[in-house]
């Protein structure tokens, strides 16, 4: 999975990231946004759109976010 969208965006919602995406990868569920591993390029456009700085490569994760990896992964089964 390129990029993962994590726990800054709870409750958020912002979008601005949405807008950027050339493939339509990011998509709202519950409380926040997510990107489908699946969809996206990893070409790195929604990144700095992120107001609350809540996306991440994956292997650039804070700790304290890693759940959000397996919460991306999951929606998109969904």
């Amino acid at each position: 999975m390129p990029y993962v969208i994590a726990e800054p965006c709870v409750g958020v919602k912002d979008k601005s990231c949405v807008a950027v995406c050339p493939v339509d990868c990011i998509h709202e569920v519950e409380d926040m946004l997510y990107i489908d591993p699946n969809e996206c390029i990893d070409c790195g456009l929604c990144e700095p759109e992120c107001p609350v700085d809540a996306i991440f490569m994956e292997d650039e994760v804070p700790e304290q976010w890693k759940k959000y990896i397996q919460i991306n992964i999951d929606y998109s089964k969904k």
